[in-house]
């Protein structure tokens, strides 16, 4: 080979290798993706983030004809993208979900919960668009509305429509992402980005993008949690997303998305019969979605946070329960305020529980971390280990940390006092009427601690051992 031979396949290697490099260096982190925005960015003249979330689209081919109608054209002349960065923002931004419950564009956050960027951008875009008109255009249109519309007008059944969760290959090098159940319509990922969108579409700020993405998914708490931390921080998505969600008029806007689409389809006009039959269905699915994402909590299946698989045969509950009894670990000692480290928790639980006590899993239903999240225990339909005698009646909380003298944030204890407990009711696990107790009512036990026992004691639905 000449030498011009030999410069020329030299160059295509070294070219290929950055590309590769590139995209293997980056994982389908939160993290990563705001590495990607900052490149970006940098590569931006005047890099404002309407500019910025424009050459992302583009980069990721968003661009089809519902998606027109609200955004415009993007006007790609004079772009340039490093061939890596184009790679990953083409493979890591459209979404979609296989046959085989693999779900594509969803990246992993900081938090532990993992988030749909497609719907999450085209709605910081909708956002920072109606800074510039004073009116915000097509955002729940964008986020939620339209798939909301192809799940809820569906005739399949709504558990097949809303909600599984999954799994990652890896939490320290995410890249594949595999949902635990039958591949639904509309995933809590994507329902995740979807919230993410509309909130942060609403409050857009005049920041870099690079800026806002870290703020919202990166905010570390101080000792008080939640409690002290800022309003717009990802750990209180379903709380803000509650705060700004009015169910009709997002009904109302799940029907225009229907109407628009058949339109920009060049479809007959909906008939009059037709859009209150699709108006009551979606209505109908409403109420679950609301169930699903605004009266329960973030849950962390087991998977995330690492548990060993039950040992044996599991022992199936009878619902709906009688009782919900409040625990603290009182070893973990401390609360726990990151994802990372209430998992390190769960997994030290189990292993005493499994190892030193020789049960068959972690002892608890759920536990709650003051990192904003409801961590899964034995679950929903397992029977627990939790209080002696009282197993096959109720559910078993533990709080994580030790509240002889001090109490757990509010907004762990409003996790479980209002939204686990509704969730569990609304969802036929417990009786309307269930009653709360303490461990240390129905076992000798100090637990759950002096400062908590005396809390839970002012809760609704708490209840006195009944004498015979």
């Amino acid at each position: 080979m000449d030498p011009t031979g030999w410069r020329l396949t030299l160059t295509l290697v070294v070219v290929m290798s950055c590309i590769y490099d590139t995209e293997a260096s980056l994982s389908r982190h939160m993290d990563d993706f705001i590495t990607v925005v900052k490149q970006l960015e940098d590569g931006v003249p005047r890099a404002d983030p309407v500019s910025v979330l424009q050459r992302l689209r583009w980069a990721a081919g968003l661009k089809d004809p519902f998606i027109h109608h609200f955004l415009g054209d993007v006007d790609s002349s004079g772009f340039e993208v490093d061939a890596g960065l184009l790679d990953y923002i083409r493979k890591s931004v459209p979404y979609s979900v296989s046959d085989a419950g693999r779900e594509e564009g969803v990246v992993l956050t900081s938090d532990g919960t993992t988030v749909a960027l497609r719907p999450l951008l085209l709605g910081l875009e909708a956002g920072f668009l109606s800074k510039r008109s004073e009116r915000v255009r097509g955002l729940y249109q964008l986020t939620l509305a339209r798939d909301l519309a192809r799940s809820l007008s569906r005739g399949s059944p709504l558990s097949q429509r809303l909600g599984p969760d999954g799994c990652w290959d890896s939490l320290t090098s995410p890249h594949v992402f595999t949902l635990s159940d039958t591949p639904a319509l509309l995933t809590t990922a994507h329902v995740n980005g979807a919230m993410d969108g509309v909130i942060l579409g609403m409050e857009s700020r005049t920041l870099r993008l690079s800026s806002l993405l870290t703020e919202y998914y990166c905010h570390q708490l101080d000792r008080a949690g939640l409690d002290a931390a800022p309003r717009l921080v990802s750990r209180r998505r379903r709380g803000n997303f509650r705060e700004l969600l009015v169910p009709p008029t997002l009904v109302r806007h799940v029907v225009k998305s229907v109407q628009l689409q058949r339109s920009l389809e060049r479809k007959s006009k909906m008939e009059v019969k037709e859009k209150k039959q699709l108006t009551a269905a979606v209505k109908e699915g409403m109420k679950e979605f609301v169930h699903m994402f605004m009266d329960c909590p973030p849950i962390i299946p087991r998977c995330m946070w690492g548990a060993e698989p039950y040992r044996g045969a599991p022992t199936n509950l009878t619902l709906p329960l009688s009782f919900l009894y409040i625990h603290h670990t009182h070893s973990p000692g401390l609360p726990c305020l990151t994802f990372q480290q209430c998992s390190a928790d769960m997994r030290s639980m189990q292993r005493f529980h499994q190892v030193d006590r020789g049960w068959d899993d972690i002892g608890y239903s759920f536990v709650a971390g003051s990192d904003g999240h409801i961590y899964q225990g034995r679950g929903w339909h397992r029977q627990g280990a939790h209080t002696l005698g009282h197993n096959s009646i109720g559910y078993g909380v533990s709080f994580i940390g030790d509240y002889a003298s001090s109490l757990p944030s509010q907004h762990s204890m409003g996790l479980v006092r209002d939204q686990l407990a509704s969730c569990a009711v609304g969802g036929g696990r417990l009786e309307a009427g269930f009653t709360l107790q303490g461990h240390r009512q129905v076992v000798n036990t100090s637990c759950p601690g002096d400062a908590l026992y005396k809390e839970i004691t002012s809760w609704e639905h708490f209840g006195e051992v009944k004498k015979n």
